[in-house]
């Protein structure tokens, strides 16, 4: 009989593309990946994993597994999830995707709410933005996602996925204080035209509402450096290299020189759980709602 956790393994290098993918999404080292790997080619006197380049890639045979640990893994959760409710307690694992500023912004205290509620609940947590986080959720990689998207440019997301609201996060204009700019608040947003930018790369929600809000304005946006992070967008601000706009979310203060202002029309964006619908019933996906809900709550307006 084949090993539940080797088949994990497996279908975690399938869903994330490599083995320290795979290894990041279950919190294992990549080296105890690769050996549940070797011991599931021995069970079934099958080669799974063949080197390429750098990396590896899966056989054919390995794909077909990974179908099948994928529905194994799914009737699993399914009887996992029913023995929660007769336990009536949040135990077992729990994984949890946020994107980066939600994860710093409201994941500290909504985990710790949780750890104090549930003290058996073994909870761990991914960053992820929200275009992946979604397709985890759905493939049954994670229990959990924090994601957010714009109204302008909302998120898709499979059938059996469910959704619960947690609010709108303001998105300011950061820009130089001695700017002209800055003694408007808030700036009308054909004011925005002509300015150079600091942005996220392309692919990433924030950036599609920068440039769709830009285009609807009549200018296609002079995106001049592309980061990821939000704080060292902000750094860039404070250089004088251009502006941004920037979520409130887990921001932080502002270094001296940088002046945050609203746009009108204000931009915010749609802060949001997603779970797959079968687990609803799951006391640690109601007890993590809570806690995410919570503390959402006591975030400063």
């Amino acid at each position: 009989m084949m090993d539940l956790g080797r088949l994990r393994a497996l279908h975690a290098v399938a869903v994330h593309g490599s083995v320290g993918g795979a290894a990041a999404a279950l919190g294992f080292t990549p080296s105890a990946v690769s050996q549940q790997i070797a011991k599931l080619e021995r069970e079934t006197r099958t080669v799974l994993l063949e080197r390429q380049g750098r990396g590896v890639v899966l056989t054919d045979a390995a794909r077909e597994l990974a179908l099948t640990a994928q529905t194994v893994l799914g009737l699993v959760e399914q009887a996992e999830v029913r023995l929660e409710e007769q336990r009536g307690q949040a135990v077992g694992r729990l994984l949890v995707a946020a994107f980066p500023s939600g994860a710093r912004g409201l994941m500290p205290g909504a985990l710790a709410d949780l750890r104090r509620r549930c003290p058996e609940l073994d909870v761990r947590l991914l960053e992820r933005d929200p275009y992946p986080a979604a397709e985890l959720v759905a493939r049954g990689e994670v229990d959990l996602a924090l994601a957010q998207d714009w109204p302008t440019v909302p998120l898709p997301v499979q059938e059996g996925v469910s959704r619960m609201d947690l609010g709108t996060d303001p998105v300011d204009l950061l820009l130089p204080a001695d700017d002209d700019l800055a003694a408007l608040d808030p700036v009308p947003v054909e004011r925005l035209c002509g300015q150079r930018w600091i942005s996220v790369p392309p692919g990433n929600i924030c950036h599609d509402w920068l440039v769709r809000t830009l285009r609807e304005a009549g200018e296609e946006p002079d995106v001049r450096y592309q980061v990821g992070e939000f704080e060292t967008q902000i750094a860039l601000v404070a250089a004088g290299l251009g502006m941004g706009l920037v979520p409130r979310l887990g921001r932080g203060p502002l270094p001296p020189g940088v002046a945050a202002r609203r746009v009108a029309p204000e931009p915010g964006r749609r802060v949001f759980a997603l779970w797959r619908s079968q687990a609803s019933r799951r006391p640690a996906i109601t007890e993590a709602l809570a806690s995410m809900r919570e503390c959402w709550g006591r975030l400063p307006g």
